[in-house]
């Protein structure tokens, strides 16, 4: 989606003020946070996905105003009333109507899906049942598309022309995964745009963008002649971590 959490290649909002001597958690309450996050991802009450795409349902002003684990707590309290695991009543209690209720028990489990840490996540990323369809050095171009649900490809990138970098395997689809609608295993690749492909004339020849684009986010180029573009010659070894932007405003925002 078209949201507000989408800053790439945006201006006006400041420059970025690093905290010295940053703290892991500012507060208590941003450690319980983090922990009841990661107890809903791993009893699978949901996923990675869905919790981005709902961070990203935030209203503009909301989300612009948050901290990062003020983001964390929207996400978690939605989620739960999402999937039935807790009601907004019992969420502003802070407590349950009722211990142990049939409705909380039967929730745990029923959302969720694959997550990065899970060994069938593990195991997916080598799975050679689902083959690649790009190669390294490959001339490709972002597909221009403005979904409405949730996807992992940003605005700045979408019909630009890249090269495949490197291909880390297996993931599954965060655009479908985010919705309840599967898995949708498939190769995601480190994909290389130049500065003067993303920004124009007004770029810096030495910042091009690292982006983790999916098969699905991704077409062969073509030449002016409707012909496959020629594979592209070999660059320095790319970054392997993942959403990987090397620009100031890129897709990496905290969430």
């Amino acid at each position: 989606m078209n949201g507000v959490h989408d800053l790439g290649g945006m201006h006006g909002f400041g420059p970025v003020a690093p905290e010295q001597n940053e703290p892991v958690f500012h507060s208590d309450w941003e450690k319980r946070v983090f922990a009841m996050t990661l107890t809903a991802m791993g009893r699978r009450v949901c996923n990675v996905d869905e919790f981005r795409r709902t961070i990203e349902q935030m209203p503009p002003a909301a989300y612009l105003a948050a901290s990062y684990y003020e983001k964390w707590l929207h996400a978690v309290e939605a989620l739960l009333v999402e999937k039935g695991v807790a009601t907004r009543e019992e969420i502003a209690a802070g407590h349950a109507a009722a211990p142990g209720t049939a409705r909380t028990t039967a929730a745990l489990g029923n959302g969720g899906g694959v997550e990065s840490f899970d060994s069938s996540a593990v195991k997916l990323r080598s799975d050679k049942r689902y083959r690649p369809r790009f190669k390294v050095g490959d001339r490709v171009v972002a597909r221009n598309f403005n979904p409405e649900h949730h996807t992992r490809l940003p605005r700045y990138a979408r019909g630009r022309r890249g090269v495949v970098r490197y291909d880390h395997g297996v993931f599954v689809f965060p655009d479908t995964h985010a919705h309840g609608k599967g898995a949708r295993p498939q190769h995601v690749y480190t994909v290389e745009f130049e500065a003067k492909e993303l920004w124009g004339a007004d770029r810096n020849e030495r910042a091009p963008v690292f982006l983790d684009c999916w098969d699905d986010y991704l077409e062969r180029a073509r030449t002016a002649a409707g012909k496959p573009a020629t594979k592209a010659h070999a660059a320095k070894p790319a970054m392997r971590s993942r959403s990987r932007s090397r620009a100031a405003a890129g897709k990496g925002r905290k969430r």
